[in-house]
């Protein structure tokens, strides 16, 4: 996990950057057209670290549940979370 928390901290911080750059585009009245196509940039990059996060879930916890009734709830559990994610 370490290296995968040391990936995910560099992509939220290229992420925040990002943001700021965004905020500064929007300071400066720049053309719409280029923040909104940085604005999508950020929202693809936070899905990918979504994403990151969700695999590890996978891996890590899910992959510990070795009974039934267990694996019912997880199940139920990671359906839950797909469907928020998925928003």
């Amino acid at each position: 996990m370490k290296d995968q928390k040391t990936l995910i901290l560099n992509r939220l911080k290229r992420i925040e950057g990002q943001i700021k750059g965004i905020r500064k585009m929007v300071e400066e009245d720049k053309c719409c057209t280029n923040i909104l196509m940085q604005t999508n940039a950020v929202r693809s990059a936070v899905n990918n670290v979504g994403t990151i996060i969700l695999e590890h879930h996978l891996k890590e916890c899910l992959s510990e549940v070795n009974d039934n009734k267990n694996q019912a709830e997880s199940i139920k559990e990671l359906s839950e979370l797909i469907s928020k994610y998925a928003k």
